[in-house]
């Protein structure tokens, strides 16, 4: 048989029954049109999570210090190194220790053991620069300065919520606090925090008074970056604040926006992938079912064919391709769909497309594989019926 006669053949048989050819082609189109939107909109997704990157998560290191017997590892004034780096944006020093995290704190001098006066609150000493390391704002009063901190002043600045449960709001009249026994005068609140969300309940006081409660050494260092710079920063920084014993340091940085794209690309694809794949095998089933059916229904056309003088490998081709044209068309259609797909959701959502010109291409070929094999039993179950008891 000629195989422009075998094509004709073929296609006339797909063309004589077009409801069904197309709501067959259906399953193909479908799984087609799942893997290609799966990988687009992965790739084109993935591709933005550098652009749309949570500045504050990228640009935020934290260095952790340990205890040491000896001097301290980080001395107060390194701060001032560690700003001169370029891409340092802000940075502050931390002190906290056991004793300090819950510590009694009264407004007031009097003792009323009929009702509770005193909260529970943790107290730690910082530099000056605290309030922009932790991404907040002074909404009341203002922050100790360097001169605070050298003469030693009792002041402090509490967070927004530790004002509340005091019920501290006014600090025209200079309130007072009672720390642990001690008295410090409140000059401002911390509020609106964005990192360190933990600061709105603390009492922040200057280094050089935070030894009443064990606050000598440094314990964490707060650095923020600019966007781009927290890799370097993260390298640099051990070395600034502690020359000669950054090894002993702790840097906590943020995960490469690079690696985040990647593994969030090939979470989607794996996930969108099984997806596309069942429907490409729901797909597959459709069309091994219909061609059965349309084996069945043509008996009489294969009895009298072979009858003729059609060899068994003229039958099975026959119907091998009519299979395969139908996952052929499935994924033209659907790597077509797909494409447009991919396309519309990037402009509704204002992203740039991405997407592989090799798959595209590929996509019709994998839906002519599935329509062939698809058609393989069907093929061969014709090709094996006897022209007589076909005729029969």
């Amino acid at each position: 048989m000629d195989i422009r006669d075998l094509a004709g053949e073929a296609l006339a048989g797909l063309l004589a029954r077009p409801v069904r050819t197309a709501l067959t082609t259906l399953g193909t189109v479908l799984g087609i049109t799942t893997l290609v939107v799966t990988l687009g909109v992965a790739a084109t997704a993935g591709n933005q999570i550098v652009g749309r990157f949570d500045e504050l998560v990228a640009t935020a290191i934290t260095v952790e210090v340990p205890e040491s017997e000896n001097v301290p590892l980080v001395e107060w004034d390194a701060i001032d190194r560690l700003t001169r780096l370029r891409g340092v944006e802000s940075a502050a020093a931390v002190a906290e220790s056991k004793d300090s995290a819950n510590v009694s704190v009264r407004a007031n001098a009097i003792v009323d053991p009929t009702r509770v006066t005193a909260q529970t609150l943790t107290v730690l000493a910082a530099t000056t620069g605290l309030p922009e390391a932790a991404r907040g704002r002074i909404v009341r009063g203002r922050f100790y300065d360097a001169g605070h901190i050298r003469r030693g002043d009792r002041v402090a600045v509490i967070g927004d919520q530790a004002a509340k449960m005091l019920g501290i709001g006014d600090l025209d009249r200079a309130p007072a606090i009672f720390v642990g026994g001690h008295v410090y005068t409140v000059i401002g609140i911390l509020g609106e925090l964005r990192r360190e969300p933990n600061l709105s309940t603390a009492v922040i006081v200057p280094p050089t008074v935070g030894h009443h409660f064990g606050l000598r050494d440094v314990t964490r260092v707060l650095i923020n970056t600019s966007l781009g710079a927290a890799e370097l920063i993260a390298g640099q920084a051990p070395d600034a604040l502690s020359p000669g014993n950054g090894d002993t340091l702790h840097v906590i940085a943020p995960p490469s926006p690079t690696r985040a794209r990647d593994q969030a690309q090939a979470d989607a694809n794996a996930l969108f992938l099984i997806l596309g794949l069942v429907s490409l095998v729901v797909g597959a089933v459709g069309i091994a079912n219909v061609t059965l059916v349309t084996v069945m229904e043509r008996i009489a056309e294969i009895g009298l064919r072979r009858s003729l003088g059609a060899a068994r490998r003229h039958v099975a081709a026959q119907f091998l391709l009519e299979s395969t044209l139908i996952g052929l068309a499935g994924g033209v259609i659907g790597a077509s769909l797909g494409v447009v797909t991919v396309v519309v959701v990037s402009a509704a959502k204002q992203w740039t497309p991405l997407l592989d010109v090799r798959l595209a291409l590929a996509a019709p070929v994998a839906g002519a594989v599935v329509g062939l094999l698809a058609g393989l039993y069907p093929a061969l179950r014709a090709a094996r019926m006897e022209p007589v008891d076909a005729l029969r």
